[in-house]
């Protein structure tokens, strides 16, 4: 049953949409006017009110590709291979969908209340059908442990968003991701030119450093401006030729 909670900061009322428990915790999802919101263990994750920040996270990659084909003299990947972590409210998703050029694209979410949510729930109108494309692959499962498999695929792009940035994680055990053991992984699972692209809701100094440690190079921060406080941000970097 819907629960309604009172309105807050002149947004409208909350109503509890669905509420479940599994493996890392509960995930709720709630409507706040004409809006959706996913929480996580009690924690605010995403809402469908913008989404400029989850499409920069597509199209920076992109654009990072060509970039990097052209200062190559090698031209981009015909059809590259996308891998989008996190599923959440569907943008990232819906916008790499719409462009023809990625040849595979794969998106992986540990939650499947999230992923019922899109196949038969309410958040199906903002991946806008992206999960019947035929390029879409959906990962049922932890974005580590598949990360950290021996016989993974290599992908031309990591576009990551699964937490509210690398110093504020959704879970503890998502920290390893963001340090140097957790970049060597991201770094073997790109094809060689290929771009890793991290969302967060606020730019880290620490994570850009650790990403050139780890022997990422073009590292560069992308800031999309919100309404209140630090902008969104995606961190941007690539694995050398």
């Amino acid at each position: 049953m819907s629960t309604a909670l009172p309105e807050r900061d002149g947004l409208g009322a909350v109503v509890t949409l669905d509420r479940r428990e599994g493996p890392f915790g509960e995930v709720v999802l709630r409507r706040r006017g004409r809006d959706f919101e996913i929480i996580a263990n009690g924690c605010f994750l995403m809402d469908t009110a913008d989404g400029r920040s989850e499409r920069l996270l597509i199209q920076a990659a992109l654009d990072e590709l060509d970039r990097a084909g052209a200062a190559a003299g090698t031209g981009a990947p015909e059809r590259p291979a996308v891998l989008i972590g996190g599923l959440g409210v569907g943008f990232s998703l819906a916008y790499a969908a719409a462009e023809p050029r990625w040849g595979r694209i794969a998106v992986v979410e540990r939650e499947n209340a999230i992923i019922e949510w899109h196949r038969t729930g309410p958040l199906a109108a903002f991946s806008a059908g992206a999960l019947e494309d035929g390029r879409v692959e959906v990962l049922h499962t932890d974005l580590l442990e598949y990360l950290a498999a021996a016989d993974g695929a290599r992908y031309h792009a990591l576009c990551l968003d699964i937490d509210n940035g690398p110093d504020w994680t959704v879970t503890d055990s998502n920290a390893g991701l963001y340090g140097a053991d957790g970049l060597a992984v991201l770094w073997h699972r790109l094809e060689p030119g290929g771009v890793l692209a991290v969302w967060s809701a606020q730019p880290s100094r620490a994570f850009e450093e650790a990403l050139r440690a780890a022997g990422f190079s073009d590292v560069v921060t992308h800031e999309v401006p919100v309404a209140r406080g630090v902008p969104d941000v995606v961190h941007l970097a690539r694995r050398a030729l």
